[in-house]
Order: structure tokens, then sequence, then C-alpha cells
């Protein structure tokens, strides 16, 4: 891991990182692009092609039978099962606290003004497969699109090469309430729920995580339909101080490391002694995985150790780093939590175990990676719901807001804006509901209508006089 030590009021910058994760390879962009583009053209006929080329297998059909995912939980053994259902538990009961309501308010004069909340229509989930599987990402990107209400969820994920699906992935989708399960992935699967085939709807919600060329799908897409968040390699920061035991330090970021040859691991302590600790810790620990190589690749190749010269400039830190998953492992770690602004899910105190979050706590381990834990957020239903600004006036409302709005368009010369309010309280005036003709309306409603005579400003002159 790469050392970086700061000094006095030195701080960490994001060129200091070297973050290369978040940036997606032209080639790699290219190579989606062709695909997306083609599979819009040709629909089936193309996802086929590309099932058959990348993932070694197509099935005769794409849609998994109801009845077999329905069966699923039924083939895996009862401990994993009892298992799932707790997580699934949890997490639905986490994410039906962030369901928002419609909201309406009336003002005095009886206009109403508010918010009504409508889940999208239909959304699909990218369950990465293949090499690996992953039951946990079925539940975390299931689940919130139905506690927000989508009628229709649908899930795309890779068959392996003899052609099954793994029986864990199904009996999550089964138990998550998924609605459709198609057997195909890769940027054709994300091209085909976005603009649909002759036997793949459309949808009009895309999330999910998935390799670099899903990423890149998802980003050609959008736009077209919503996605959650282009996401990049998976991260951790471990925010220590002296009273952290190296050795659990050492297992959390290796528990990121395994993931992939480029997630990036963070250790920021302002304890001159907790690095060589933990890189001790790691070495011992490191050696006795079966994933020695992955872990050993991440560590080396994008693992960053910062020493700040204080708390409040190792939390600085942080901020800059603004990670995908942060540790405090401090002893007033919830005294520190008010000063982290940038992360993506925060793991308070040393028992807090981030692959706690990965699967059962309850927060959606779908989280934005690369730094975009500045501005972005953890999937959640919020990423299922559209929200509709509702706005009725009554004549009273209309005629103490219409003088406003007059004056606002004028500054801003949209005659037919003044027109729009001025035709109104033309009407209420005249103690009439229609007009008998167009020019009886634009009289005195338009341009002649406003409530004083207001004259172009000039416009001030930024050369000072020169």
């Amino acid at each position: 891991m790469r050392t970086i030590k700061l000094e006095g009021d030195q701080r960490l910058t994001p060129a200091d990182l070297n973050r290369t994760g978040a940036a997606l390879p032209a080639s790699v962009t290219e190579a989606a692009l062709a695909i997306v583009s083609d599979v819009r053209e040709r629909g089936d006929v193309a996802v086929r092609e590309y099932c058959e080329r990348f993932d070694g297998f197509c099935p005769k059909a794409f849609r998994v039978p109801d009845e077999l995912v329905q069966a699923a939980p039924d083939m895996v053994d009862a401990g994993f099962l009892a298992s799932l259902t707790k997580a699934r538990d949890q997490i639905y009961d986490f994410h039906r606290r962030e369901r928002p309501e419609s909201w309406f308010t009336t003002r005095e004069d009886g206009t109403i003004l508010g918010v009504k909340v409508t889940p999208v229509a239909s959304a699909a989930v990218y369950v990465p497969g293949g090499r690996a599987q992953y039951p946990s990402t079925v539940l975390m990107d299931t689940i919130p699109a139905k506690v927000a209400g989508v009628p229709r969820v649908v899930m795309v994920t890779p068959p392996q090469r003899d052609g099954s699906l793994s029986a864990y992935t199904l009996a999550a989708a089964a138990l998550a309430g998924v609605d459709e399960v198609y057997a195909v992935g890769g940027a054709q699967a994300i091209a085909a729920v976005a603009y649909g085939t002759e036997t793949i709807p459309a949808v009009d919600k895309v999330v999910g995580p998935g390799n670099a060329y899903v990423a890149a799908a998802k980003r050609l897409v959008s736009g077209d339909v919503g996605i959650d968040m282009v996401a990049g390699p998976s991260e951790v920061c471990v925010l220590a101080d002296a009273t952290a035991d190296p050795v659990v330090v050492a297992a959390d970021l290796m528990a990121q490391a395994e993931h992939d040859p480029m997630a990036s691991c963070y250790l920021v302590t302002w304890d001159p002694e907790l690095p060589a600790q933990v890189l001790a810790a790691v070495e011992r620990l490191v050696a006795q995985s079966p994933r020695e190589e992955i872990t050993r690749a991440s560590l080396d190749d994008h693992g960053v150790i910062v020493v700040a010269p204080s708390a409040d400039a190792a939390v600085d830190a942080v901020n800059v780093v603004a990670p995908e998953h942060l540790e405090l492992h401090c002893a007033d770690a919830m005294g520190l939590l008010g000063k982290v602004r940038n992360a993506g899910a925060i793991f308070v105190g040393a028992w807090s175990s981030e692959p706690l979050g990965d699967y059962v706590a309850g927060p959606d381990h779908t989280l934005p990676t690369g730094g975009t834990a500045r501005f972005s957020n953890p999937l959640g239903v919020y990423d299922f719901i559209k929200r509709s600004s509702v706005i009725s006036y009554t004549p009273e409302g209309m005629a103490k807001d219409a003088p406003a709005v007059q004056d606002m368009a004028q500054a801003e010369g949209l005659w037919a804006h003044a027109l729009s309010v001025g035709m109104r309280r033309k009407l209420l005036a005249e103690g009439t509901d229609k007009f008998a003709d167009p020019a009886a309306a634009c009289e005195g409603a338009g341009r002649t209508a406003w409530p004083r005579d207001l004259k172009t400003p000039g416009v001030p002159d930024l050369n000072g006089g020169r």
C-alpha cells in the first residue's frame, strides 16, 4: 500500500489519490456503443449473438419460467434460506422508512399546492453472474423498487456456460418478489431492457452493478431510460485511531480488496504507529486467503495509507476520498460522524463490519463509487419514484399572484406569459367565464395589461464606462 504522510497544514487532494477506476476506457465505451446500437436495431437476434459470443451459451427463450423461479427456494439448503429471509426482512424494514408520501397544503385564499408521488411503471435489476453469484444484489436492488410500489420489476442476469442459473440467485428473486427473470447479461441485457426486443419488454429504469461494459451501456442508455448510477470498482476507507485493532483493520481492508484487483482500499489515521501494524497483519492474513492473488493486487496497486497530523485532518482526508464504504474504528466514532460529509455508507464503531452492510443490516449496498459520494446517494426507494408538483389556484389566489407573474414576464420579454394570467384577471374583473372572441380576450390583457408602466432598465456597463 502506498503511504501519504501529511505534515502541518498540508491537506489531501484528489490528485494525491491517482484514481483511474472512475473513467471508462474509450475502447470499452466504443464496444458498448456498438452492442447497444445493434440490439436497438436488431432486437433478439443481436442479443442472442452476443450471448453466445460472450457467455458461451444462449437459452432458447430468454425468460426463465416462473415456476422455476418459484421452486428455487426449495432447491437451496434450509440454513441459507433462513439467512436470505432474515436479510430480506431487514432490508425491507429499512427501506419502508424511506418511502415518501404525497403531500398537499392549502393557502388562505384556497390555492392548493403539493407533491404527488408516483412509482415508475417498470424497472430492471441487473445482477452479475457467470463466474460469481450475487443473491444479495437481488435483494438490495429489488426490494426498494417493490417498497416504492413499482408494478413490474424484472431481473436480468447472465447464465453460466453450462446454461444454468444459480439456485441461490433465483431463490433471492422469488423471496424479493421479482416479476420476470431473463437469462441474459452484459451490455446486450442493458440495451434489451432499455429499448425492448421482441421478447424482452422495455422498462423505465435500470439499476444494478456490473462490469465495465455494463457500466458503459448504462451510461449510453441514460436519458432514454433512468439509471441509478455508473458504478466503478468497489472501495473501502478505514478511519482508525490508536484504539483500533490492527488485525481487524487488516481483515476489513482485505474484505474489500478480495472483490476485484481494481478495488481501492484506504487506511486513514493520525496514529503514526498503526500503519506498520496493519501491514504486518495483512501479510499474516493474506497468505491464508483463497483469493490471495486478487487481494494482493488490489492492495498493492490501489491501496493507500494516509497518515494525518490530527483527527480533524484525518476526517478532512476522508471527505476528499469520499469512499463508497467508510468504517470508523475510533474511540469517539459517533462523535466523528457529524464531521463526515462524503461517504456512501458509514459503519460507526469497530463492531460495525462492512460485510454486515453487504448482506443483512438493511441499508442498500448499491453505493456511489469513485468519489461520487460527494454528490450521489445509495440506491433507495427514492430511485424508483417520480415527484410531480401539484398546483391548483382559486380565482382569488390567481388575482393575488398574477401581477407578480406579469412583472417577471415583462422582464423576460415573454408576452404570452403575461397574456395568460392577464386574460384570467380580465375574466375575473368582468365577472364572466368565457371570452366572446380572441380579440376581446387580448384587448387590455396582454402587452397593455401591466399593473404599472415598467420600463426596461438600462444594461449595466461591465467595462466601467470605458
